[in-house]
């Protein structure tokens, strides 16, 4: 069997940068052993499968060792798919995923992603997750989706996890004001196969609400500060997080299985 395969770089516009995404279309869909082992193959943080459903696209998102439930920068390299390769005459697309319906639509050059908020609070810090981190003390500390707040970019800069004990804990972003954006952040997934993931959009869905309340405006400008590195352009509308990036593709071709 041949599969059309893609791999763009997400939230950056030029090769290179950002976040490399693998983009699958499939008309059925494989067995999930199957996408697993061509997620693990591809070795990327995320590889996003698409098959065509109800108007729009059903999309499921891999890292090369679980599925998950939301991944920013792979739905952006999907839509750039869609939109410059497969011919989709819209400028509006629709994704149903396991977090529920996700509109994407063309915003001038960039494309702009329409998630779900996810919204954290002060809560008790487990024990050892502060220590795993091995950085500069922060300033605030946030969960349950954890959002670890520095006082300043280079403390941000300068954190070195342990990412063997940051595996015991759930996703971490650590975020701090940026030097010329509003904020900037790094994130963590060892759990999940990731130790650091070079630009993520589903992390804005938390990051996003926060800095917006603190710096008092909805839009803010954001920069993953990963060795690749990468711009997003969010809105916090409530519910509802608006997350824009540009985007470029690197690779075509076919997969044989």
């Amino acid at each position: 069997m041949e599969l059309q395969l893609y791999q763009v770089d997400a939230f950056t516009s030029a090769v290179f940068g950002g976040n490399p995404a693998a983009v699958c279309p499939l008309s059925e869909w494989l067995p999930d052993d199957v996408l697993q082992k061509i997620a693990r193959e591809n070795n990327l943080s995320e590889t996003a499968f698409l098959v065509p459903e109800q108007d729009g696209h059903r999309i499921r998102w891999f890292t090369p060792t679980v599925e998950v439930d939301l991944c920013g920068h792979a739905t952006l390299a999907s839509a750039h798919v869609l939109f410059h390769r497969a011919a989709e005459n819209t400028d509006k697309l629709r994704f149903l995923s396991q977090s529920g319906e996700l509109l994407v639509r063309r915003d001038g050059g960039r494309i702009q992603l329409d998630f779900p908020a996810r919204r954290s609070a002060r809560c008790e810090v487990p024990t050892g997750l502060l220590e795993a981190l091995e950085g500069p003390a922060p300033v605030e500390a946030l969960g349950p989706k954890w959002l670890i707040v520095y006082e300043d970019e280079a403390a941000v800069r300068a954190v070195r996890p342990d990412f063997e004990a940051l595996s015991s804990f759930d996703n971490v972003i650590v975020t701090a004001p940026g030097s010329d954006v509003d904020f900037v952040s790094r994130f963590f997934a060892p759990s999940c196969g990731v130790n650091e993931d070079p630009v993520t959009g589903s992390a804005h869905c938390t990051s996003v609400p926060y800095w917006a309340k603190r710096l008092g405006k909805p839009k803010v400008s954001a920069r993953q500060v990963s060795q690749r590195g990468g711009e997003l352009f969010c809105e916090d509308q409530g519910d509802r997080v608006l997350i824009a990036g540009d985007s470029v593709l690197y690779l075509e071709g076919r997969i044989t299985i």
